[in-house]
């Protein structure tokens, strides 16, 4: 299925990787919002769990074995942006997972140019995308006592 102007919505998953009070972000190589500050994560493929997706693109973005926190994600998003004569170019609905690293090694792989620990203190100041700003300002707190 095309991502940009689908025909139905694209099912993503993003892995919100925390630890010692710091959070993994990406800079996105591909649109949408193309070279801006997010979490790790993509859509789902046939056939695959959203939990594997999470760990899948973790590793494939970062380079991180993860450990995903509990069995629910954290929180649903739409992602919805209008294109060319009001048609709609993306249409996502995003599945955030805590996470915790388990392994591996960081750095920047496939969709991405950078991979950063930021602290939770930081996290605002990055030129991020619109949905993780959203999601990071309501789920801060939590993220803080994790």
């Amino acid at each position: 299925m095309k991502r940009e102007y689908p025909t139905q919505p694209i099912v993503g998953v993003g892995a919100v990787i925390v630890q010692s009070r710091k959070l993994l972000l990406v800079k996105r190589g591909v649109e949408p919002e193309k070279g801006k500050w997010s979490i790790p994560g993509g859509a789902v493929e046939l056939g695959e769990g959203v939990r594997d997706t999470a760990m899948r693109e973790a590793k494939e973005e970062c380079g991180l074995d993860i450990e995903l926190v509990g069995d629910k994600p954290m929180d649903v998003i739409d992602n919805i942006i209008s294109g060319e004569n009001e048609r709609l170019r993306y249409h996502y609905i995003l599945l955030q997972f805590l996470a915790r690293p388990s392994g591996g090694t960081l750095k920047a792989g496939s969709d991405v140019t950078q991979v950063r620990w930021v602290s939770l203190e930081e996290v605002e100041t990055y030129n991020l995308t619109n949905t993780f700003r959203l999601f990071f300002k309501k789920h801060r707190k939590e993220l803080e006592e994790f």
